[in-house]
């Protein structure tokens, strides 16, 4: 018709022009009331639509919102009444506490048959950018719980300087996965998480028979077992337990993390084991962005409380991040740095 495309000269250019020109939609016809366009624009305003649709109303709030702060549950997947807690607790001072479920665990759908390995921030990465399109405007933090750090750890390092996160905290952390994985647990802390385990992947015995080999999952006798039974020997890509380890260590890539980390870790952590062999000290000493507070008490993601419901780790990780928060708008303004939009 009588249309025009108006662009500087590409080969896209050409390619829309030839696409545009083939199409009926643009070709000339007859045009109503073609000389009086105050006509047409009342017509159009008072016209209502055939069908009227049915729509839904989602109010964006612009401007400075609340933080977002993402919990991280342990490996099993379990969400643990501290984990709940500490929601609550950021809840009441003005966070928006949301629980990362990692597929599979806690009723999420399994729509392939495959779960997350231990230290595979994929999944993460996923639900931060969902997070960041649904609070463009609020800073999004991150606190993990005992072997859960290690998914956080993964993401921060392998993400870099565009994690999109502003802070992140890890409650007794697990820092080696594969010696924590081959030195195994005290019965106690290991069998219930186990039967957590398997209860969960139950649900999916039927889709993952295609990938592993469900009774020897489902009878697996430690954590080892089912890790290596779940990732290393699948029927379609299997791999050795060294492999396995390489791509899913936690801190197989910290050098490259660019956020603030606060690690809160107990000497008498009976899960994660002695700390002459579990905590990287010279990671804590070479990186400025690694802090680890290290209590003599408190067990794994215990840690003293000082008042009945109120566990003192939780306390001081929103207050880590209150501070984090107040340091960030200090260097903002001395800088004289805009605001990230």
């Amino acid at each position: 018709g009588h249309c025009r495309l108006l662009c500087k000269p590409s080969a896209l250019a050409q390619h829309l022009v030839r696409s545009l020109g083939r199409s009926a939609v643009l070709r000339g016809g007859r045009w109503p009331w073609p000389r009086w366009p105050q006509l047409q624009l009342l017509w159009e305003l008072l016209q209502p639509p055939e069908p009227e649709p049915v729509v839904a109303r989602e109010l964006l709030q612009l401007g400075v919102s609340s933080p977002v702060l993402l919990l991280i549950p342990n490996a099993a997947g379990k969400v643990t009444g501290g984990l709940l807690q500490l929601g609550l607790r950021a809840l009441e001072r003005g966070f928006i506490p949301v629980i990362f479920n990692r597929r599979g665990h806690n009723g999420c759908p399994l729509i392939t048959p495959r779960l997350q390995p231990f230290g595979d921030p994929g999944d993460l990465r996923e639900a931060v950018t969902y997070l960041r399109c649904r609070h463009p405007s609020a800073s999004l933090l991150a606190v993990s719980e005992g072997s859960g750090s290690g998914l956080l750890l993964a993401y921060l390092g392998e993400s870099g300087s565009s994690s999109r996160l502003a802070a992140a905290a890890c409650l007794s952390p697990i820092f080696r996965g594969r010696d924590w994985f081959e030195a195994g647990m005290p019965w106690l802390y290991e069998w219930p998480l186990l039967l957590h385990l398997k209860q969960g992947l139950s649900r999916y015995a039927g889709a993952l028979a295609e990938a592993v080999d469900t009774d020897r999952l489902l009878g697996s006798r430690s954590l080892r077992e089912l890790e290596e039974t779940l990732f290393c020997r699948t029927r379609s890509r299997p791999t050795s337990w060294e492999c396995y380890w390489e791509r899913n260590e936690p801190l197989r890539d910290a050098d490259e993390a660019a956020v603030p980390v606060l690690c809160l870790c107990s000497a008498d952590d009976p899960v994660r084991g002695p700390p002459a062999q579990s905590l990287p000290r010279e990671l804590f000493r070479s990186s400025p962005y690694f802090f680890l507070l290290l209590t003599p008490h408190g067990g794994h993601c215990g840690f003293p409380r000082r008042r009945p419901g109120r566990c003192w780790a939780h306390e001081a990780v929103l207050e880590y991040f209150r501070a984090m928060a107040e340091f960030l708008r200090t260097e903002e303004r001395r800088k004289g740095l805009p605001r990230p939009r």
